[in-house]
Protein backbone atom coordinates (compact mmCIF):
# COMPACT_ATOMS: atom_id res chain seq x y z
CA UNK A 1 0.00 0.00 0.00
CA UNK A 2 1.27 3.43 -0.80
CA UNK A 3 -0.12 6.55 0.90
CA UNK A 4 0.82 9.60 -1.27
CA UNK A 5 1.14 12.11 1.98
CA UNK A 6 2.82 14.87 3.72
CA UNK A 7 -0.64 16.16 5.75
CA UNK A 8 -1.71 15.69 8.77
CA UNK A 9 -4.54 13.06 7.63
CA UNK A 10 -1.96 10.84 5.82
CA UNK A 11 -0.34 10.26 8.93
CA UNK A 12 -3.29 9.45 10.53
CA UNK A 13 -4.24 6.69 8.11
CA UNK A 14 -0.56 5.44 8.29
CA UNK A 15 -1.29 4.91 11.78
CA UNK A 16 -4.36 3.72 11.50
CA UNK A 17 -3.40 1.01 9.10
CA UNK A 18 -0.36 -0.19 11.10
CA UNK A 19 -2.86 -0.41 13.51
CA UNK A 20 -5.00 -2.72 11.93
CA UNK A 21 -2.95 -4.83 9.90
CA UNK A 22 0.31 -4.58 11.71
CA UNK A 23 2.69 -7.41 10.49
CA UNK A 24 -0.18 -8.16 7.21
CA UNK A 25 0.59 -4.98 5.13
CA UNK A 26 3.78 -3.60 3.72
CA UNK A 27 3.04 0.01 4.26
CA UNK A 28 5.07 2.99 2.58
CA UNK A 29 4.21 6.58 2.79
CA UNK A 30 5.57 8.75 0.05
CA UNK A 31 6.74 12.53 1.21
CA UNK A 32 7.47 15.32 -1.10
CA UNK A 33 10.06 16.74 1.18
CA UNK A 34 9.69 20.37 1.36
CA UNK A 35 8.83 20.75 5.15
CA UNK A 36 12.64 20.01 7.43
CA UNK A 37 10.75 17.88 9.96
CA UNK A 38 8.04 16.17 8.64
CA UNK A 39 6.37 14.09 11.51
CA UNK A 40 7.47 10.38 10.28
CA UNK A 41 4.59 7.77 10.04
CA UNK A 42 4.50 4.25 10.65
CA UNK A 43 6.37 1.69 7.61
CA UNK A 44 8.51 2.22 5.01
CA UNK A 45 8.95 6.28 4.62
CA UNK A 46 10.19 7.38 0.91
CA UNK A 47 11.16 11.28 0.90
CA UNK A 48 10.95 13.30 -2.85
CA UNK A 49 9.15 13.24 -6.09
CA UNK A 50 9.13 10.25 -8.27
CA UNK A 51 9.44 12.38 -11.16
CA UNK A 52 5.95 12.63 -13.12
CA UNK A 53 3.39 9.94 -13.89
CA UNK A 54 5.50 7.70 -15.85
CA UNK A 55 8.38 6.94 -13.25
CA UNK A 56 5.19 6.75 -10.76
CA UNK A 57 3.95 4.02 -13.03
CA UNK A 58 7.06 1.99 -12.97
CA UNK A 59 8.07 2.38 -9.47
CA UNK A 60 4.15 1.15 -8.59
CA UNK A 61 4.90 -1.99 -11.08
CA UNK A 62 8.39 -2.43 -9.93
CA UNK A 63 7.34 -2.23 -5.94
CA UNK A 64 4.46 -4.32 -6.74
CA UNK A 65 1.76 -2.01 -4.96
CA UNK A 66 -1.30 -3.31 -4.14
CA UNK A 67 -3.07 0.35 -3.69
CA UNK A 68 -2.65 3.67 -3.39
CA UNK A 69 -4.42 6.54 -1.12
CA UNK A 70 -3.86 9.84 -2.15
CA UNK A 71 -4.16 11.93 1.02
CA UNK A 72 -1.80 14.88 -0.15
CA UNK A 73 -2.83 18.42 0.24
CA UNK A 74 -5.84 19.69 -1.31
CA UNK A 75 -3.97 21.96 -3.06
CA UNK A 76 -1.19 19.18 -4.57
CA UNK A 77 -3.06 19.37 -7.54
CA UNK A 78 0.29 18.33 -9.69
CA UNK A 79 0.90 15.16 -7.43
CA UNK A 80 -2.77 14.41 -7.44
CA UNK A 81 -2.61 14.32 -11.50
CA UNK A 82 0.27 12.48 -11.80
CA UNK A 83 -0.95 9.68 -9.33
CA UNK A 84 -4.05 9.50 -11.37
CA UNK A 85 -2.55 8.85 -14.30
CA UNK A 86 0.50 6.39 -13.11
CA UNK A 87 -2.41 4.37 -11.16
CA UNK A 88 -4.40 4.15 -14.62
CA UNK A 89 -1.23 3.42 -16.75
CA UNK A 90 0.04 0.59 -14.16
CA UNK A 91 -3.36 -0.68 -13.04
CA UNK A 92 -3.45 0.05 -9.07
CA UNK A 93 -6.70 1.33 -7.72
CA UNK A 94 -6.59 4.61 -6.45
CA UNK A 95 -8.29 6.33 -3.64
CA UNK A 96 -8.34 9.49 -2.34
CA UNK A 97 -9.03 10.81 1.20
CA UNK A 98 -10.51 14.00 0.99
CA UNK A 99 -9.80 17.12 3.14
CA UNK A 100 -13.33 18.46 4.94
CA UNK A 101 -14.21 22.01 3.44
CA UNK A 102 -14.50 25.10 5.77
CA UNK A 103 -18.05 26.24 5.22
CA UNK A 104 -18.84 29.84 5.79
CA UNK A 105 -20.60 30.80 8.90
CA UNK A 106 -23.02 33.81 10.36
CA UNK A 107 -20.42 37.30 10.25
CA UNK A 108 -18.07 35.93 7.50
CA UNK A 109 -16.62 38.30 5.34
CA UNK A 110 -14.89 35.50 2.52
CA UNK A 111 -14.14 36.96 -0.58
CA UNK A 112 -13.97 33.75 -3.05
CA UNK A 113 -11.03 34.13 -5.64
CA UNK A 114 -9.56 31.64 -8.19
CA UNK A 115 -5.69 31.82 -7.62
CA UNK A 116 -2.69 33.60 -5.76
CA UNK A 117 -3.31 36.42 -8.41
CA UNK A 118 -6.51 37.12 -7.97
CA UNK A 119 -6.14 37.53 -4.41
CA UNK A 120 -2.85 39.77 -4.77
CA UNK A 121 -5.13 41.97 -7.16
CA UNK A 122 -8.13 42.07 -4.74
CA UNK A 123 -6.06 43.35 -1.75
CA UNK A 124 -5.94 46.89 -1.92
CA UNK A 125 -9.52 47.69 -1.87
CA UNK A 126 -9.62 45.43 1.61
CA UNK A 127 -6.70 46.22 3.57
CA UNK A 128 -3.28 47.40 4.17
CA UNK A 129 -1.55 44.60 6.44
CA UNK A 130 -2.26 41.38 5.37
CA UNK A 131 -1.57 37.93 7.40
CA UNK A 132 -0.65 35.45 4.33
CA UNK A 133 -1.19 32.00 5.00
CA UNK A 134 -0.12 30.35 2.12
CA UNK A 135 2.37 28.33 0.54
CA UNK A 136 6.14 29.34 -0.75
CA UNK A 137 5.01 28.92 -3.96
CA UNK A 138 1.85 31.18 -3.81
CA UNK A 139 3.43 33.91 -2.23
CA UNK A 140 5.15 35.75 -6.05
CA UNK A 141 1.88 37.52 -7.01
CA UNK A 142 1.98 39.83 -3.80
CA UNK A 143 5.45 41.09 -4.67
CA UNK A 144 4.22 43.88 -6.72
CA UNK A 145 1.71 44.95 -4.25
CA UNK A 146 2.87 48.42 -2.97
CA UNK A 147 2.07 50.01 0.06
CA UNK A 148 0.83 46.62 1.60
CA UNK A 149 2.42 44.98 4.64
CA UNK A 150 2.51 41.44 5.08
CA UNK A 151 2.96 38.98 7.91
CA UNK A 152 3.48 35.55 6.29
CA UNK A 153 3.43 32.02 8.13
CA UNK A 154 5.34 29.30 6.98
CA UNK A 155 6.42 26.08 8.34
CA UNK A 156 9.68 26.31 8.06
CA UNK A 157 11.67 29.33 8.45
CA UNK A 158 12.49 30.61 4.68
CA UNK A 159 16.64 30.76 3.58
CA UNK A 160 15.37 34.94 2.55
CA UNK A 161 12.32 37.10 2.84
CA UNK A 162 9.42 35.79 0.30
CA UNK A 163 8.60 39.44 0.54
CA UNK A 164 10.37 42.82 0.48
CA UNK A 165 9.21 44.75 4.09
CA UNK A 166 7.79 41.67 5.29
CA UNK A 167 7.61 39.98 8.77
CA UNK A 168 8.38 35.93 8.79
CA UNK A 169 6.48 34.00 11.31
CA UNK A 170 6.51 29.50 11.49
CA UNK A 171 4.59 27.42 12.87
CA UNK A 172 2.68 24.24 12.58
CA UNK A 173 -1.01 23.82 13.20
CA UNK A 174 -3.33 22.77 14.83
CA UNK A 175 -4.06 26.59 16.06
CA UNK A 176 -6.02 28.06 18.82
CA UNK A 177 -8.48 30.40 18.06
CA UNK A 178 -7.24 32.54 21.31
CA UNK A 179 -3.75 32.95 20.01
CA UNK A 180 -4.60 33.68 16.38
CA UNK A 181 -6.32 36.33 17.84
CA UNK A 182 -3.98 37.65 19.80
CA UNK A 183 -1.66 37.34 16.53
CA UNK A 184 -3.95 39.37 14.22
CA UNK A 185 -4.24 42.12 17.07
CA UNK A 186 -0.46 42.73 17.77
CA UNK A 187 0.11 42.96 14.45
CA UNK A 188 -2.69 45.61 13.66
CA UNK A 189 -3.85 42.66 10.61
CA UNK A 190 -6.74 43.96 8.73
CA UNK A 191 -7.13 41.39 6.17
CA UNK A 192 -6.30 37.76 5.60
CA UNK A 193 -5.39 36.06 2.71
CA UNK A 194 -5.35 32.10 2.83
CA UNK A 195 -6.15 28.97 0.98
CA UNK A 196 -9.76 26.97 1.06
CA UNK A 197 -7.83 23.85 2.49
CA UNK A 198 -9.90 22.76 4.64
CA UNK A 199 -10.00 20.40 7.81
CA UNK A 200 -9.61 21.31 11.50
CA UNK A 201 -5.75 22.12 12.44
CA UNK A 202 -5.52 25.68 10.75
CA UNK A 203 -9.78 26.64 11.25
CA UNK A 204 -8.75 29.14 14.14
CA UNK A 205 -7.94 31.76 12.04
CA UNK A 206 -11.34 32.04 10.14
CA UNK A 207 -12.71 31.95 13.57
CA UNK A 208 -10.24 35.02 14.93
CA UNK A 209 -11.02 36.70 11.97
CA UNK A 210 -14.63 35.97 11.79
CA UNK A 211 -14.87 37.32 16.26
CA UNK A 212 -12.81 40.47 14.93
CA UNK A 213 -15.01 41.23 11.64
CA UNK A 214 -11.94 41.00 9.15
CA UNK A 215 -12.05 40.11 5.83
CA UNK A 216 -10.92 37.09 4.05
CA UNK A 217 -9.20 36.49 0.84
CA UNK A 218 -10.21 32.48 0.26
CA UNK A 219 -8.08 31.21 -2.62
CA UNK A 220 -10.82 28.04 -3.58
CA UNK A 221 -9.35 24.70 -4.06
CA UNK A 222 -8.55 23.22 -7.52
CA UNK A 223 -10.72 20.40 -8.87
CA UNK A 224 -9.34 16.45 -7.96
CA UNK A 225 -8.74 13.96 -10.67
CA UNK A 226 -11.34 11.93 -11.13
CA UNK A 227 -12.28 8.84 -9.70
CA UNK A 228 -13.14 7.69 -5.90
CA UNK A 229 -13.13 9.60 -2.79
CA UNK A 230 -14.10 8.89 0.52
CA UNK A 231 -14.10 11.99 3.36
CA UNK A 232 -13.56 9.61 6.69
CA UNK A 233 -10.80 7.48 8.15
CA UNK A 234 -13.12 4.39 8.53
CA UNK A 235 -14.06 4.71 4.66
CA UNK A 236 -10.51 4.66 3.99
CA UNK A 237 -9.25 1.94 6.17
CA UNK A 238 -12.17 -0.17 4.79
CA UNK A 239 -11.36 0.19 0.88
CA UNK A 240 -7.40 -0.43 1.70
CA UNK A 241 -8.47 -3.92 3.24
CA UNK A 242 -10.45 -4.88 0.46
CA UNK A 243 -7.92 -3.75 -2.23
CA UNK A 244 -5.09 -5.93 -0.29
CA UNK A 245 -7.28 -8.85 0.67
CA UNK A 246 -7.38 -8.37 4.10
CA UNK A 247 -9.99 -8.33 6.95
CA UNK A 248 -10.37 -6.04 9.63
CA UNK A 249 -10.35 -7.44 12.85
CA UNK A 250 -12.81 -7.04 15.43
CA UNK A 251 -10.71 -5.41 17.86
CA UNK A 252 -10.13 -2.94 15.35
CA UNK A 253 -13.61 -2.36 13.93
CA UNK A 254 -14.67 -1.53 17.50
CA UNK A 255 -12.19 1.24 17.41
CA UNK A 256 -13.88 2.54 14.58
CA UNK A 257 -17.80 2.12 16.20
CA UNK A 258 -16.40 3.54 19.01
CA UNK A 259 -14.44 6.85 17.29
CA UNK A 260 -11.20 6.30 18.57
CA UNK A 261 -9.98 7.22 14.75
CA UNK A 262 -8.46 10.77 15.49
CA UNK A 263 -9.68 12.18 11.45
CA UNK A 264 -12.89 14.06 10.76
CA UNK A 265 -15.69 11.26 9.61
CA UNK A 266 -18.40 13.96 8.44
CA UNK A 267 -19.03 13.31 5.08
CA UNK A 268 -20.14 15.40 2.07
Amino acid sequence: MLILGGTGEALALAWALDAAFAGRLRLVSSLAGRTRSPRQPPGEVRIGGFGGAGPLADWLRGHRIDAVIDATHPFASAISANAAAACDDAGVPRLVLERAPWLARPGDRWHDVADAAHAAALLPSLGRRAFLTLGPRDLAPFGARAGIWFLVRQVDPPAAPPLAGCAVITGRGPFEAAAERRLLLEHTIDVLVTRASGGAATVAKLDAARELGLPVVMIRRPPPPPGPRVASMDDAVAWAARQCGLDTDGEFAHMIGAGVMAADTKRW
